[in-house]
């Protein structure tokens, strides 16, 4: 690849579609990778991602804020099919602006409407001016939605205000434009989100990522500030069912959380996960083992089994592989970038080695990465 085209960053072909969920494993690291952040900072950031969520209409599927970078499984959803009514965008605006600032835009909103309603409909060009008043009113709201970067920098650039208030410094406080990879739902997004927050197991912060307050995880199975976690819940149960026609439903929670936690590595149950299964003395098979394979959904089951344990290390293909799922799915993303490849490479899969050679027939990506970088 070439070194010019290597600081461009891919984005999925098909955003905006109703059809695919667009979903980036989105990273940030702190400057110079200092440990900044305790737990009010870790705090405060969940609470602006949440911000951004509620006005953005990206979707947050799992997070972990650690003490000097995070991940983000964002999903970039489409503009809704006709657009967002103004009681839509009104209540959107609230998620970052004061009172006083939404209700000046919802008297702007309403005059330029009421405007509309009176003006005769045979006089063209006037309607078109008046709408176009409308839409000035909107546009610089709405072009801030459903958008990846805007997301990123809107978010950044808000904890940033704050962090330099709150510690009176200067200056940036990241380290460089975020990195993002493409990640196809299912299987692929599914591992990226159990390797997400499963991040302060690997720093030995914790021994059961339920314990790590400031993730998708944790906030899903101890509420979070707010002590309900929904929010949490819904974007996991999207992250492992979006393939399905899983949308953001927190009642489906309880069942996805045994698919969820068998991705981690976790026993389906805390307190039978070292026994064995009665039937088989000598097979080495565990009961939790033994209930995933009786599974209707076997098809899933193994290649958790498989990749579970490559979780617990570092991944850099998940930060640096720029498209992570099946063979098919990396391909088509592949000939949709082709100008960004050498004219000899012939197809864009790529087996994943290393610590990552335990996905090497589920997961594939389209960079090649030195082992042991």
């Amino acid at each position: 690849m070439a070194a010019a085209n290597t600081r461009k960053r891919f984005l999925a072909p098909w955003t905006g579609s109703e059809k695919k969920p667009t979903i980036y494993h989105c990273i940030s690291r702190v400057v110079d990778r200092k440990f900044v952040f305790g737990d009010e900072e870790r705090e405060v950031f969940r609470m602006f991602m949440r911000m951004y969520e509620n006005f953005s209409g990206c979707r947050v599927l799992s997070y972990c804020v650690m003490s000097n970078h995070f991940h983000l499984l964002l999903e970039v959803t489409p503009l809704p099919e006709g657009g967002i009514s103004d009681a839509v965008l009104l209540e959107r605006l609230t998620a970052l602006y004061s009172e006083k600032h939404v209700e000046g835009v919802r008297i702007e909103l309403a005059a330029a409407r009421e405007e509309e309603k009176s003006m005769a409909t045979d006089d063209l060009s006037q309607e078109a001016d008046i709408l176009l008043r409308s839409d000035e009113i909107r546009a610089p709201y709405l072009n801030r939605m459903h958008n990846l970067s805007l997301f990123m920098k809107g978010l950044v650039q808000r904890f940033t205000r704050w962090f330099n208030r709150k510690h009176e410094r200067r200056g940036t406080l990241w380290e460089d434009r975020f990195k993002s990879v493409i990640v196809e739902s299912g299987t692929a997004a599914r591992t990226m989100a159990a390797y997400i927050d499963l991040n302060p197991v690997r720093a030995g912060m914790v021994e059961d990522p339920a314990e790590y307050r400031w993730s998708s995880y944790g906030e899903a199975v101890g509420g979070g500030k707010k002590g309900n976690g929904k929010k949490a819940r819904e974007g996991l149960v999207r992250a492992c069912m979006s393939h399905k026609g899983y949308g953001f439903d927190a009642e489906c929670w309880k069942d996805v959380s045994r698919i969820y936690r068998r991705a981690m590595g976790l026993a389906l149950g805390r307190k039978t996960s070292n026994y064995k299964a009665q039937t088989s003395k000598n097979t080495g098979v565990s009961k939790n083992d033994a209930e995933l394979l009786e599974s209707r959904e076997n098809e899933t089951s193994l290649p958790d089994m498989e990749m579970a344990p490559m979780l617990r290390h570092r991944i850099r293909y998940f930060t640096d592989g720029a498209v992570i799922g099946s063979k098919g799915f990396v391909n088509d993303s592949f000939i949709a970038a082709r100008e960004r490849f050498s004219p000899k490479r012939k197809d864009g899969a790529r087996r994943m080695r290393g610590a990552a050679s335990a996905a090497k027939d589920h997961l594939w990506c389209v960079r090649d990465l030195r082992v042991g970088v």
